[in-house]
């Protein structure tokens, strides 16, 4: 039987509540599994780099440190790392930070959860970093 690769997945969000969820969704893909959580930005940089996760789900609006900063950070210390931004909003200021930070797409929370599963096997899949939007 042939091996599966499976895409590792930092959840970086404040809400325990809404990592629970994404957690038991994304672990329930056969080719996904969620390896490390984080509260805020400051804890995701340490995780980033001691799990080394194929991708991180980053939210934006956290204490301690907000997903820009975070993003800012772990891009700078680990330039390939692939960095979706997650936020109950699609206003523009928040997008436009996170693009300029360096993530690779955006994803709306109140978004179809499918949509999320096809952009974040669309950048797993992705050599080269590119912008890939939802």
């Amino acid at each position: 039987m042939e091996k599966i690769e499976r895409t590792r997945i930092l959840i970086v969000d404040d809400h325990k509540g809404f990592r629970d969820g994404i957690k038991t969704l994304i672990n329930r893909e056969v080719d996904m599994e969620v390896v490390g959580e984080a509260e805020n930005g400051q804890v995701a940089i340490a995780l980033a780099g001691n799990l080394q996760p194929d991708i991180i789900l980053m939210d934006v609006s956290m204490p301690v440190m907000d997903g820009i900063e975070a993003t800012r950070r772990i891009i700078a210390k680990m330039p390939g790392m692939k960095i979706l931004a997650l936020s109950m909003y699609s206003d523009t200021i928040f997008n436009t930070g996170m693009m300029r930070a360096g993530v690779q797409g955006y994803l709306v929370k109140g978004d179809d959860f499918k949509e999320f599963l096809k952009i974040i096997r669309r950048v797993a899949r992705s050599r080269n970093p590119d912008q890939t939007n939802s």
